[in-house]
């Protein structure tokens, strides 16, 4: 099995694929005690969309996040919300549940979860 870089998970997946995972994310998230509170309750599908398109542009499909939001600056952006170890685990915990439903293949899934653990890694602000 060749690796997939990032940039190539969106041409195997596509769009349909990934709106699904992002969705199977997001309904964990309405009901998870360390996330949900992160996210104001009248803006979750919006969260919801920024996710979808950030990764749509971030994983090599069309680039309307940044026709849209400009540069993702995720450090200056997710600074208002206090995010230790323990809630970037429980984001990694509820996406690889998110993408155990949507049963990616398990090339795209390895790279995926690579970055997926970089990033949330690199958004930890808080030492607990």
């Amino acid at each position: 099995m060749s690796q997939i870089t990032v940039e190539e998970i969106y041409d195997h997946l596509g769009e349909e694929k990934l709106q699904q995972l992002i969705a199977a994310f997001y309904q964990r998230v309405k009901t998870d005690d360390i996330l949900n509170p992160m996210y104001p309750a009248d803006d979750l599908k919006g969260a919801e969309y920024r996710l979808k398109e950030f990764l749509v542009y971030r994983l090599g499909g069309p680039q309307r996040y940044l026709d849209e939001r400009g540069n993702p600056a995720l450090r200056m952006r997710h600074a208002p919300f206090a995010i230790n170890q323990s809630a970037r685990d429980r984001w990694m915990e509820l996406m690889k549940s998110a993408m155990d439903e949507t049963e990616l293949p398990a090339d795209v899934r390895q790279a995926l979860e690579s970055f997926f653990d970089q990033i949330a890694t690199f958004l930890i602000n808080q030492a607990s």
